[in-house]
């Protein structure tokens, strides 16, 4: 099989196209055919060494792979081969990749693979942010910043189905139009001089009850302050550079709540929520509600720049590497 290795992290020359023997599926592993592997910001931040969590090596980039099952492991239950799956993998940059059974789930027949590839994390992490975090109800006016990328137009798409007024911010037009044309309902620029002004009359004269934010930006604290009263500022992510600081007198003056979300660690302490919100989440795009918008795509000799490309902040969507059809 052919796969992407790397034996250091400090950049994407640092990783090679190889060829090798693909593994066997251990007690409880599950062995997939990939046909695409999503390419996210922290895909790309972990393969370059820049996250707080730092692989071992060599190092074979992704973890969201979709494709077929080829083989699995004694104890990998309720998979056969051919199923159509999208897994939790180690090392999607690849052919085939291993996965925990724990972590392979079927697909509806409608999605595609790449819009598996791009699914579990941002959909997962939406949801759990929007719901179980800032529960958020119908008719609550949501802010969601970076709202063209992976995880930005994922909450645009589940706020809308929670019932969410959704104000999406966007850096041009093109991606303006992009999470309007998924749903958002107004969409507002990202310059900073009178933005607070053009949130509040999209507003309504007032201010977001929810911001879902992943950059953490610029807009981070004139977001935040904002917020109506009991108001909640949810932190996604750091896309937006330096990690920023709040003035602590702020949520006790608004009445208003930072909380912040992680999907990584979300499964290990709730599993069986996890599990049942991906269930929701697949139903929803069975029965055609949720209709996950696929970003750009490049082959499997293409990981550098789609490494590149995915840190860039320019892409709408998640990107992925095409790898089968």
């Amino acid at each position: 099989m052919r796969f992407v290795q790397g034996e250091a992290l400090s950049s994407t020359s640092d990783y090679r196209l190889m060829e090798g023997k693909a593994p066997d599926p251990g007690p409880g592993e599950v062995l997939v055919r990939v046909a695409a592997c999503g390419v996210g910001y922290v895909d790309a931040l972990v393969a370059l060494g820049r996250y707080q969590v730092k692989p071992p090596l060599p190092y074979t980039p992704g973890q969201e792979a979709a494709g077929w099952v080829e083989a699995t492991g004694d104890r990998a239950q309720g998979l056969a081969p051919g199923d159509r799956v999208m897994a939790t993998a180690r090392g999607g940059f690849a052919e085939f990749a291993l996965a925990p059974a724990t972590g392979v789930v079927k697909i509806p027949d409608r999605m595609t693979f790449a819009q598996a590839a791009g699914f579990r994390i941002n959909y997962l992490t939406a949801l759990h942010a929007l719901r179980d975090r800032a529960a958020v109800q119908s008719g609550e006016r949501l802010l969601v910043l970076g709202a063209a990328g992976g995880v930005g137009v994922a909450a645009v798409q589940v706020g809308k189905l929670l019932g969410a007024k959704v104000i999406a911010a966007g850096s041009t037009e093109e991606k303006r139009g992009f999470a309007r044309a998924n749903g958002a309902n107004l969409v507002i620029d990202t310059l900073v001089e009178g933005w607070r002004d053009r949130l509040k009359q999209a507003c309504d004269g007032k201010g977001p009850d929810v911001v879902f934010d992943p950059v953490c930006g610029p807009l981070f604290e004139l977001a935040f302050r904002s917020l109506v009263w009991r108001g909640r500022h949810l932190v996604v992510g750091f896309a937006g550079g330096p990690i920023p600081a709040l003035p602590a007198n702020l949520p006790l003056m608004k009445g208003a709540a930072l909380l912040g979300v992680d999907v990584r660690q979300f499964p290990l302490f709730e599993g069986e929520r996890a599990a049942a919100e991906m269930s929701e989440l697949l139903g929803w795009v069975a029965d055609g509600r949720l209709e996950p918008p696929v970003g750009r795509q490049f082959g499997l000799e293409e990981f550098a720049p789609a490494l590149d490309y995915a840190l860039s902040g320019q892409g709408m969507g998640k990107t992925t590497l095409a790898i089968a059809e």
